[in-house]
């Protein structure tokens, strides 16, 4: 029998902070977003911990010196689509993520990704980094989630927390699978 490989979705967890939610927020989404159609595959800034900004030439030329960012390149050219899970820092986001999104080029383009966001005042980062995405011609997605976070949300509180969200990254999810699949 011949079987093809299902897709792959990388789920991008854009905060490096020690005391950060986002692994306990990105653990939460991907409960939510399973499903059959394709595999997610966890891609955690803080432990791929790239040099920032290090290469000599332009992202864009794609000729990449480094080891770190030919080896960050070859992990984001296997994802065929993005969930990019973050924390709004003073209505943007983190200088991690703006560093992943700018070391590597190509490997971005023509991918479908939505992004969760948690936070305060998450339109703000929406808005920002809608224009990073645009500029790297990702294919974004109409479902994209802000989690309103309560100044009591603790990595132990993320689920019930969010759990009113959970049908909307569930609709990402089978946003995603119908993007992936035609």
């Amino acid at each position: 029998m011949n079987e093809t490989k299902k897709p792959t979705v990388g789920i991008v967890v854009g905060s490096n902070r020690t005391h950060r939610l986002a692994p306990a927020v990105a653990e939460w989404a991907i409960a939510s977003l399973t499903r059959p159609e394709y595999e997610l595959k966890l891609i955690d800034l803080a432990t791929i911990n790239l040099p920032f900004l290090d290469e000599p030439g332009l992202p864009a030329d794609g000729n990449y010196q480094n080891q770190s960012t030919r080896d960050f390149a070859q992990l984001i050219e296997s994802c065929d689509a993005f969930v990019i899970v973050f924390p709004q820092y003073n209505w943007g986001y983190p200088a991690v993520l703006k560093n992943a999104l700018d070391t590597v080029f190509a490997e971005w383009n023509d991918k479908p990704v939505g992004t969760i966001i948690y936070g305060n005042h998450t339109m703000q980062a929406e808005i920002a980094i809608k224009l990073v995405l645009n500029g790297l011609r990702m294919r974004e997605l109409a479902t994209n989630v802000g989690l309103h976070m309560l100044p009591t949300t603790t990595k132990a509180t993320v689920a019930q927390d969010f759990a009113p969200y959970r049908p909307l990254v569930q609709a990402m999810g089978q946003e995603l699978a119908l993007r992936l699949t035609h």
